[in-house]
């Protein structure tokens, strides 16, 4: 039984990393399935011809007509832009079958009003669909705190920092992007969700990787994409809370739940409520992976 100083948050799962198949080739995802991932997301926008939409979009929608194994990778299928007719048929099909993908990813969102009609849209085809929200426009930035707390389906936002960079008109770097990046972290926060990085495009430079997928971190994302199968066992690493940090995590949530009063001083250090946020965040990811 909690403690009366118990904080409850949702239950979250491991985000730490994401690759994306094309819808094209549906015998590529038991391969990305496979690769150690948290997140394979099938795809239908960016790596998908116009010509090939309509061919994509039905493979994809196939595989989700038999029951998926219960083997802790998330599922996702990317649609186009809610504001483009690709985007806009995809969403038709959905709503239309009876045996919709788990999650969506939605590109290029500029204003919550997006999220919010394919929100109900989903309500009305009784679908229990989450939402996975890229923000990667100006628009979307300067909006990205309203998008995060506009539907109870969003679990995570992305950050699409090739896009972003085109639009700030900078180069795609850790520098040029660091306010970008850190307006979407501050949204995804303060919503409570998973916040997941631009993936690395030099796929012979693991170190770099490394060291960026490290810095995102330490900014406050939960999780970062890959290009390339290789990619995926490095950021697993980086973004898995150390023995000591989960060792910690849960003893310090013992303590203050334990405690008489909401101001507990654990190690010298004055904990409260708010601070006990990361704490369980990082003991909710340890247990889904084991730990």
């Amino acid at each position: 039984m909690l403690g009366k100083n118990a904080v409850t948050i949702k239950t979250q799962r491991p985000r730490r990393s994401f690759i994306f198949t094309p819808g094209l080739k549906p015998e590529m995802f038991p391969k990305a399935l496979a690769s150690g991932t948290d997140i394979v997301c099938i795809e239908l926008e960016d790596g998908i011809a116009p010509k090939d939409k309509a061919k994509a979009r039905q493979k994809a929608l196939a595989l989700f007509k038999t029951p998926q194994a219960d083997d802790g990778v998330e599922r996702v299928l990317r649609i186009n832009s809610m504001r483009e007719r690709f985007g806009m048929e995809d969403v038709n099909a959905i709503i239309s079958t009876k045996t919709p993908p788990p999650a969506l990813m939605m590109p290029k969102v500029r204003t919550p009003d997006e999220v919010v009609l394919l929100d109900q849209l989903l309500t009305e085809a009784g679908h229990i669909t989450r939402l996975h929200v890229i923000i990667e426009t100006n628009e979307g930035l300067e909006a990205a705190y309203d998008i995060a707390k506009c539907s109870d389906r969003i679990d995570a936002l992305f950050f699409g920092g090739v896009d972003m960079a085109a639009e700030l008109r900078c180069p795609n770097t850790f520098e040029s992007l660091i306010y970008a990046r850190s307006r979407v972290v501050h949204a995804s926060a303060s919503a409570g969700l998973d916040v997941l990085d631009v993936p690395y495009l030099d796929l012979d430079d693991l170190q770099g990787m490394k060291k960026e997928a490290e810095r995102v971190r330490d900014l406050g994302f939960t999780g970062k994409g890959s290009i390339h199968p290789k990619q995926i066992a490095a950021l697993n690493e980086v973004f898995t809370p150390s023995k000591e940090k989960i060792s910690r995590a849960r003893s310090v949530i013992s303590e203050f739940e334990a405690a008489d009063t909401g101001l507990v001083v654990i190690d010298g250090k004055l904990v409260e409520k708010p601070v006990l946020r990361e704490m369980y965040r990082i003991v909710s990811i340890a247990d889904s992976l084991g730990e």
